[in-house]
This record gives structure tokens, sequence and C-alpha cells, in this order.
């Protein structure tokens, strides 16, 4: 179960115990039945509908080459390549990114001293890698994640700009 849902059953259970319990004497002394009812269930749609909202969302948006693209040329997100330096080598990568082999032993633990706060472009050769880690980061509570859905391979086939380590 995810943090929200605990937290949210943790409120709802609070709300029920505090307004279903008639002998609370602060409740019986400050409102009476008529108020009681109505303030029962204020709380408890409020509760319901608001308290998702309290915690942020972590996003995931899977985006093909040119989407990508655009996301990447208004350099608000920090650009992450996935792939093994071989790779990198033998194919270049996007102009500006900073490299993560996923394959590495010790890239979840780099992925997560990552501020989540910000907003991540993530990509590897064919979408599977970055798939993966995006799930990784949204369950670790990341902000916001954008994935290049068909890989560095689309990107190269659309004809966009690449970087070639010589």
């Amino acid at each position: 179960m995810e943090k929200q849902q605990k937290k949210t059953i943790i409120l709802l259970n609070l709300s029920y115990f505090i307004f279903n319990n008639n002998e609370n004497p602060i409740v019986l002394a400050l409102i009476n039945r008529k108020k009681y009812f109505f303030m029962k269930q204020v709380l408890f749609f409020t509760l319901l509908f608001f308290s998702p909202h309290f915690y942020s969302q972590a996003t995931i948006k899977n985006l093909d080459a040119a989407a990508f693209k655009k996301q990447v040329d208004e350099k608000k997100s920090i650009l992450i390549d996935l792939r093994t330096t071989k790779e990198i080598e033998a194919k270049g990568k996007i102009k500006g990114a900073k490299q993560i082999d996923f394959f590495d032993k010790d890239t979840e633990a780099i992925i997560l001293k990552l501020d989540k706060n910000k907003s991540y472009l993530i990509y590897c050769a064919g979408g599977g890698r970055s798939s993966d880690c995006a799930e990784l980061m949204k369950k670790n509570g990341f902000k916001s994640i954008a994935n290049l859905e068909k890989g560095f391979d689309d990107w190269k086939r659309k004809g966009f700009e690449i970087e070639i380590r010589e």
C-alpha cells in the first residue's frame, strides 16, 4: 500500500473515532446534534475528496521523439541517458545528457540521491530501461518524469541532433 493511501486511511479512521464516539466530552460540549451530523458529513467528504491532493503524485509522461525534443529544448529538466558507456560511444547521445548506466550495480542508489522535486527527461536505447527507471522514480516519490517512449534509436531515426564522443 502506498504512503498516500495509508495516510488517507489513518485520517479516515481518526475522524471516524472522533465523530462516532458520542461519549467524547469535547465533541458533545462544542456542538449540538444537528451540527454534529453535518460536521461528520463535511469532514468525511473533505477527507475523501481532498486528501489525495495533499500529497503530490508523481507523473510519468511517455513522449514520442518530437514531444521529447520540445522538452529538451526548453532546458527546464535534467536530461539523463540510461545506456552503457559502450552504447554511447558507438551511437552518440542527446546533447547535454548526463549518463547513469542503468545496468550498473549502484544505479538505484544514484537515482535515489537525485532531487525528487526536479523534472527529469530519461531515455535509453529502445524505451525499456527508461520505462523501468521511470517506475522506480515514481515509486520513490519523484514528481515529474518524462520518458522517451521508443528510445534514442527513434530520436536518431527522426534526425534530431546528437552528440558523438571522440
